[in-house]
């Protein structure tokens, strides 16, 4: 029993200690963006998104959405924001959506655009809920009723697949 809690005891402290060492990171990160240094940026955020962090994988897109630190590339933008998006991350999934919106990246489609700017607005901090509906809402002005249904089935089926 001893030997047990001293396993749990050590696993618990090393995932205290990743967190705090990834938190750290972070804000390093936002700390070189503010600063406008994009390039040692966008070297900080590469391992932690390849290492599957949904908001480094969101920054990372942003990067090469707006060519800052790392060539403009429309492709990469949309795979990190796809990634991001898949984990849960509200902003990705906003940016997500207007990737679709756009074609900037994947191919324009409104539904699929419709829903991730639909599960944006759900899962958004109450300040940005309304914003991200409103741009939801101007993407289904652009589409017919069974072209809506279709988005919100799909931001529906998607939220039934995840574990909360």
């Amino acid at each position: 029993m001893r030997g047990t809690s001293a396993a749990v005891l050590f696993v618990v402290l090393a995932w205290s200690t990743a967190i705090s060492i990834h938190a750290a990171s972070l804000e390093r990160v936002s700390a070189k963006l503010a600063r406008g240094d994009f390039v040692e940026a966008a070297r900080d955020l590469a391992p932690l998104a390849a290492r599957g962090d949904a908001r480094a994988q969101a920054m990372l897109g942003f990067l090469y959405e707006t060519g800052q630190g790392v060539p403009q590339a429309y492709d990469a933008a949309a795979y990190w924001y796809c990634q991001a998006a898949e984990r849960g991350d509200a902003s990705a999934q906003y940016l997500l959506g207007l990737a679709y919106d756009k074609g900037h990246g994947v191919p324009q489609n409104d539904v699929v655009a419709y829903k991730w700017l639909d599960l944006a607005a759900a899962h958004a901090p109450k300040t940005l809920r309304d914003p991200f509906a409103r741009l939801r809402d101007a993407v289904a002005s652009k589409m017919s009723k069974a072209q809506i249904r279709a988005g919100q089935r799909l931001a529906l089926s998607w939220s039934a697949g995840r574990r909360f």
